[in-house]
């Protein structure tokens, strides 16, 4: 009979369907956070079998961790070998994942020490080569004593995966569970995109009327970092450039800022060579303001503003990479399905973009600031289909098209 934990099996993803995942929890306070990141897991696919040290069993009990993954724990080493069935060479786990990893764990992984359940799967699954990542967390002055650091940097040198920790209030804090998620995914995905550099664009650029006031759009960035990710997740080297964003962008990607139009177009312009896929989504401003010195007065009767053309990447961008997947976005506002198809279809073939994704932002769940789209996606051909979910889906559908 099947535990009933293991009904969300695959609720937010398939990327590590049929995946088995060891998560090993030492003594660091954490490990609170396991049943969140064990089910984060269980959420994307994947079977997760827990494996505690002592130390971890006193802050967290492996009932709990038990419930969280419909899994027996293992809290010790018995006649039936657990670590060699978890991570040796029959019925091994696809993926060892130590987090929370203390400073005292990583040190004896580097040396060989096999005195608690976890060290000893880890010894394991490096002899059997089984992908490791590890996720450290700890008291900031342990963190940056130098002999740990030399054990980390051991650690990378032997081909394991270390997900550096976020620096906060004195302490080297684990980092968040679905950025661990999302380094899991990665490891064990296909990789389709790996070793391709992906260039997106996200957000809303940000013109100045004077020193303080400035002209924008509602954009949060949420469409163009989902594609960044789901780019990240397929293996890709991902460069994000972001003007004004609401959305959280996860650490591992890295992010070029970019506040104007003007900014936005030449980071644009410098980071597109090379690239095998460029995603414009960002909500760049059409106009750029006459900029005021200093402040306008408030005591004005009448303000007049200025607004001069913006520099458009669509249409500079063929000129930058010929050979790209190019991903346009068109935004328009109480159009019909049939006046937004034609639109998008001439944006697409003025700019020679591979792809187009319109939408029309006066829908309810569609447009800026929402969890949701409701979209078109089209070919050069002309054929199309219209998709209304997450936006997360919507990346998967714009790279699956792609590819």
């Amino acid at each position: 009979m099947m535990h009933s934990s293991t009904s969300i099996i695959g609720s937010s993803g398939s990327e590590l369907a049929g995946k088995k995942i060891c998560l090993c929890i030492t003594g660091s306070v954490a490990a609170a956070n396991s049943p969140e990141l064990a089910r984060g897991l269980m959420r994307h696919g994947a079977e997760v079998f827990c494996v505690m040290s002592r130390a971890a069993q006193g802050l967290v009990g492996p009932q709990l961790m038990h419930w969280s993954t419909g899994n027996p724990v293992v809290t010790e080493l018995t006649g039936e070998c657990e670590h060699i069935s978890l991570c040796g060479t029959a019925g091994k786990s696809d993926l060892l994942l130590i987090a929370p990893c203390t400073a005292n764990t990583i040190g004896k992984m580097v040396w060989g020490i096999d005195d608690t359940p976890v060290t000893t799967c880890a010894s394991t699954a490096l002899g059997a080569k089984i992908p490791i990542v590890v996720v450290p967390a700890m008291h900031l002055s342990i963190y940056e004593n130098p002999f740990v650091a030399e054990n980390i940097a051991r650690l990378k040198k032997k081909g394991v995966q270390v997900i550096m920790p976020r620096m906060e209030e004195g302490k080297a804090k684990i980092a968040e569970s679905r950025e661990i998620v999302d380094v899991c995914i990665r490891r064990l995905a296909k990789g389709t995109l790996k070793g391709k550099k992906v260039l997106v664009t996200a957000g809303a650029t940000r013109e100045p009327i004077d020193d303080v006031r400035f002209i924008s759009n509602p954009s949060s960035g949420r469409m163009g970092i989902a594609l960044a990710r789901e780019a990240w997740l397929r293996g890709a080297d991902v460069t994000l450039i972001a003007g004004h964003t609401e959305a959280p962008v996860p650490g591992y990607l890295k992010v070029v800022r970019a506040g104007s139009a003007s900014e936005m177009h030449a980071a644009a312009r410098k980071e597109a060579k090379g690239a095998a896929v460029i995603a414009l989504a960002a909500a760049v401003g059409d106009f750029i303001a006459k900029k005021e010195k200093g402040k306008m007065s408030s005591g004005r009767k009448n303000a007049n503003i200025s607004l001069l053309p913006a520099p458009k990447i669509s249409d500079a961008v063929r000129k930058w990479n010929r050979k790209a997947g190019l991903v346009l976005f068109k935004a328009e506002s109480g159009v019909s399905d049939a006046e937004l198809k034609r639109r998008a279809l001439e944006k697409m073939r003025k700019c020679g973009a591979d792809l187009i994704v319109a939408n029309d932002v006066s829908r309810k769940g569609a447009g800026f600031g929402t969890e949701t789209n409701e979209v078109l996606i089209l070919r050069k051909n002309g054929d199309g289909a219209k998709f209304a979910e997450r936006k997360s889906g919507i990346a998967k559908k714009i790279f699956d098209l792609l590819e």
